[in-house]
């Protein structure tokens, strides 16, 4: 497997404080955007809470480059995974 092939994949976003965190999260997501295909998300389900919900297509090194910087963001977890092929 080529680490430097795209792949279908997903990355779920949880931002604890959503009025805090969530300029910076779309600023990231801004950056990013050839490589998602789709995002769906869900504003305010507990408080301020939300969830965000990425399709990409994406190398292992960009995968890596956008999850780490969302997830140095305090207050936001990030969850990833790539197809095999």
């Amino acid at each position: 497997m080529n680490k430097n092939q795209k792949r279908l994949g997903f990355v779920g976003i949880i931002v604890e404080n959503r009025k805090m965190c969530s300029g910076v999260v779309n600023d990231i997501l801004s950056q990013f955007s050839d490589l998602i295909l789709a995002r769906t998300g869900l504003p305010n389900i507990k408080g301020n809470t939300s969830v965000i919900t990425l399709v990409i297509d994406a190398t292992t090194d960009e995968l890596g480059v956008i999850t780490g910087k969302l997830g140095n963001i305090p207050g936001v977890s990030v969850k990833s995974g790539l197809a095999k092929n």
